[in-house]
């Protein structure tokens, strides 16, 4: 989402940041236009579609941040002088936390009630970062991001008192809720250092994109398999990686194996990394050397990922809103209004999900087009940042 501005765009790139803004958004729609009673990884009570739904979306975050490291691996290979690409990092970096903080929160509930730190938070604090790290040789960066994504774990969860306990949450913890007398509450939902540890990873492996497809697609699908196969080992074990272990479920087979991939998202554990970014890979090898149907309006969509992502919010709220308001006599906001104000008849559908998540999709395409020829024909400076 995090895009950089590198000169020529690369096909598999684009497509798979296409393909995850197109599951992003099922999500998104799933929260505000069908969000259930229970948490969708709830296994106890959850469906395997409704499960599903949920699940297939964790793949973007950490595929978001994977991109991002390449994106600055490609403006780094382009412009060469460290000095300004790490300049750029940061002015970058610091519009995403901006643009979070004032843009998004406000986006998804049409209020200030409660700041959200998410995906675009994180994301601007570890361009912050990499503007710092890109100092180092290319395997002092490998070596970090290894250490990071294999290691976190291993840090204590802060139940925050101090100031001090608050920062170091929010480098890595379970989502945590600041509360200041006179102020909106703040609501730190993505965490630092995991995030920090993936844009380094596909920073390193950015230079894979200037190989040979054959080469290219090896590699990819090598790293993937590589990746899928430690989640696998660590999974099974039920030991280091993840906090939360997997079991027997009385629900059935079926439900044991969702209590199998049900890994940790807040913060993103090894396991969580392990199965995402594998599966990242895995679609980086196949764009490799293969265009999906539908592949020119998939690159539509991963052409302009932030200007997708700023869009796509109030829209689907805004939708959602009169929805409800339509239905029910009153526009609710499905997603932050407490369940005690949800109206009495409404009822969770993962049909209509479906069915709006697509007309959505389909309303989107027409002004990502147009921006993305906007950019092309016409780019001012400040449009490297959307």
């Amino acid at each position: 989402m995090a895009d950089l501005e590198p000169k020529t765009r690369i096909e598999s790139v684009d497509l798979l940041r296409g393909m995850i803004m197109i599951i992003m958004a099922l999500d998104h729609v799933r929260e505000f236009w069908s969000v259930a009673l229970f948490r969708a990884e709830d296994i106890t009570q959850t469906s395997a579609p409704l499960f599903f739904t949920r699940w297939i979306t964790h793949l973007c975050a950490p595929t978001f941040a994977f991109l991002s490291g390449i994106s600055v691996y490609l403006v780094a290979k382009r412009l060469i002088d460290r000095r300004s690409v790490s300049l750029y990092l940061i002015k970058r970096g610091l519009f995403l936390v901006v643009c979070e903080v004032v843009l998004m929160s406000f986006l998804f509930q049409f209020s200030y009630n409660l700041i959200l730190l998410e995906v675009i938070w994180v994301l601007g604090w570890s361009m912050v970062i990499m503007a710092a790290l890109i100092w180092l040789p290319r395997w002092a960066i490998g070596l970090f991001a290894l250490i990071v994504i294999a290691g976190h774990n291993l840090l204590p969860v802060i139940k925050p008192i101090t100031t001090i306990d608050y920062i170091l949450a929010a480098l890595h913890n379970s989502p945590v809720v600041i509360v200041r007398p006179g102020m909106p509450a703040i609501l730190i939902i993505y965490t630092i250092l995991p995030c920090v540890g993936v844009v380094a990873a596909g920073y390193y492996l950015g230079e894979w994109l200037f190989l040979d497809k054959r080469t290219q697609a090896s590699r990819w699908l090598l790293a993937g398999l590589i990746s899928i196969g430690l989640f696998l080992l660590l999974r099974f074990n039920n030991g280091y990686g993840d906090p939360i272990s997997w079991s027997a479920q009385p629900r059935g087979a079926l439900f044991t194996v969702l209590s199998f991939l049900n890994v940790s998202k807040y913060p993103e554990s090894l396991d969580f990394l392990g199965l995402t970014l594998g599966v990242a890979c895995l679609f980086l090898s196949l764009f490799s050397f293969y265009r999906p149907i539908g592949a020119e309006i998939i690159k539509v969509y991963g052409a302009v990922p932030f200007f997708f992502f700023i869009i796509h919010i109030p829209m689907i709220l805004a939708g959602s809103l009169a929805w409800t308001y339509i239905s029910f006599g009153t526009a609710v906001n499905l997603s932050f209004d407490g369940k005690d104000q949800w109206p009495a008849q409404y009822e969770p559908s993962l049909w209509r999900t479906y069915v709006v998540w697509i007309l959505y999709l389909a309303l989107l395409y027409f002004p990502c087009k147009w921006y993305a020829n906007y950019k092309r024909a016409d780019h001012p400076g400040w449009l490297a940042y959307i």
